[in-house]
């Protein structure tokens, strides 16, 4: 219970601290725009620096978290060195991303998507970006940090299941488009307050929390079952990459929510596609164990 109290008041510190140093980070970014110094940060509306603000917190507790819950290597967090990392790397991604197209060529061939006639290079210039560098993040901080840790109760199913929630809860907070509101000490409380009142919405929460919390699920079992987080790294960025390159490539021309909601990671069939590649998943696993003995 003490590691996992110790999780929840870094998560709190990390919301609460992100909520009051968002403020400082608009007005500072501002202040240099308006006297000619990186001009660009005045594109950057308060939601973008609400969620700096929230990655500076993590990072800056990171280390006092690992001090006081006794981390002092990997083997603390029920990891081991991975000599086949590559190999578990692509196949991770191979299996999200497969399903994931499949199902994009299904629904534009069903024509409820169709090929976009103009594609934004910069737009997948940055895809590729977040689809190397979000999951080494995420998954170091969930399914490295947080789950390590609360393993350590000797529980399996209890620990992936809260780590799901968060990861899931995570995902939903951004706050609303604050480009015409001025921005006060209260902003970020006020960004928080927004992200949370979407809840409040069971058809969004079947549709967007499930599948994520089933994502979670899968990223977890993937870590507990090889103990690296290469496979989990893999599917992250494979489902990040497919789901973004879809978007860029096609655009929906009619409305399937809650079967389907902006993206191939919202809705019910992708939390069936999940599902699938979770199947898939636990198969190779069971192969590649039986070909080892």
């Amino acid at each position: 219970m003490k590691d996992a109290a110790r999780l929840a008041a870094y998560f709190i510190a990390i919301i609460i601290g992100g909520a009051l140093l968002a403020p400082v980070l608009f007005w500072s970014a501002q202040a240099l725009a308006t006297h000619g110094v990186f001009l660009f940060l005045a594109r950057y509306d308060f939601d973008t620096f609400f969620h700096r603000a929230i990655l500076i917190g993590a990072v800056v507790l990171f280390w006092p978290l690992l001090r006081f819950s006794n981390v002092r290597s990997l083997a603390d967090l029920g990891l081991a060195p991975n000599p086949h990392w590559a190999r578990d790397l692509w196949a991770g991604a191979l299996l999200s991303i497969i399903p994931l197209l499949v199902c994009g060529v299904l629904l534009i061939a069903l024509h409820i998507y169709s090929f976009r006639h103009v594609f934004l290079w910069s737009r997948f210039g940055k895809l590729l970006i977040s689809a190397v560098s979000v999951p080494f993040i995420e998954e170091t901080f969930f399914r490295g940090l947080a789950l390590g840790i609360l393993l350590r109760t000797g529980r399996k199913l209890l620990p992936i299941v809260a780590v799901s929630a968060l990861f899931a809860v995570v995902h939903f907070l951004k706050g609303p488009d604050r480009a015409t509101e001025i921005v006060t000490w209260t902003s970020g409380f006020h960004s928080i307050a927004q992200a949370f009142a979407g809840f409040g919405d069971p058809v969004m929460v079947g549709a967007a929390f499930a599948t994520l919390f089933l994502i979670g699920c899968v990223l977890a079992d993937a870590r507990v079952l090889t103990r690296s987080l290469w496979v989990p790294i893999g599917l992250h960025g494979g489902w990040i990459f497919a789901s973004g390159t879809f978007s860029w490539l096609a655009r929906r021309r009619m409305d399937a929510f809650p079967w389907l909601g902006k993206n191939l990671l919202v809705g019910f069939v992708p939390l069936c596609l999940a599902a699938v590649t979770w199947i898939i998943m636990r198969l190779w696993f069971k192969h590649d164990r039986a070909s080892q003995i």
